[in-house]
């Protein structure tokens, strides 16, 4: 067992899936410390990122980069460690709203999947957003396999490296309006979110309700985030 399982196994997963049931969202604060924070903040730097202008694509302002041949460490394994907890719950949602697919426990299998499925653009990617900077309300769920949850970070410090920039979400359910929700993120805090849909339990019984997220407009400084996807797009 690594270190990065150990640190996992100390977090209370139960609750973690109360969390997620309840609001869409699971806040884990300090999960990377400030130096890991920090040294994957400069990987924007690195000469194998692969940068897109969000205004090219017309999804906002500033710059996301995507990782080139693999993840720098520790983010490989990380990811690996955080899917092999998280497929439990996605499965429990599944059972909850009916859908009979399931997940593999492990996230090597669920990536031979999206590879016979078309699907191997890699989602996952720094995000870095300089004064002016937004990306709005967006989902990250092309293509026939997607994984319900992902995961996001924080690298740098609100409030001494930027300020605005807040991670926020709104949850749609049906015949009422937008329901808005802001993530409360410090220097190495991460969260799990709902990728796009999660179940929701209603007087009739559960069914789905849609979420998509966004980075509100920086106002002073420099904000960089991660954000990690378990699926590839076509």
């Amino acid at each position: 067992m690594t270190a990065l399982d150990t640190r996992l196994d100390r977090l209370d997963w139960a609750d973690i899936g109360s969390q997620l049931d309840a609001e869409g969202y699971a806040l884990l604060p300090g999960l990377l410390d400030a130096g890991l924070a920090r040294s994957l903040a400069q990987q924007t730097a690195a000469p194998d990122a692969r940068r897109v202008s969000l205004e090219s694509s017309g999804l906002g302002c500033g710059q996301l980069y995507y990782f080139g041949a693999g993840m720098p460490a520790p983010l490989e394994p990380w990811r690996a460690a955080l899917y092999r907890r998280l497929a439990v719950h996605a499965n429990r949602w599944n059972d909850t709203l009916e859908v009979e697919r399931r997940y593999p426990a492990e996230l090597e299998e669920f990536q031979r999947h999206n590879r016979n499925a078309g699907q191997m653009r890699a989602l996952s990617h720094l995000s870095r957003l300089g004064v002016e900077d937004h990306v709005p309300l967006h989902q990250r769920n092309e293509g026939e396999q997607v994984f319900p949850m992902q995961i996001i970070a924080l690298l740098s410090e609100p409030g001494s490296d930027f300020q605005g920039g807040e991670f926020v979400m709104t949850e749609q359910r049906p015949r009422m309006q937008s329901r808005p929700l802001v993530v409360p993120l410090k220097l190495g805090d991460a969260a799990i979110i709902a990728t796009a849909e999660r179940p929701y339990k209603g007087a009739k019984g559960y069914y789905r309700v849609n979420l998509k997220h966004a980075i509100s407009r920086v106002r002073k400084g420099e904000r960089i985030g991660l954000e990690l996807s378990f699926h590839d797009a076509p």
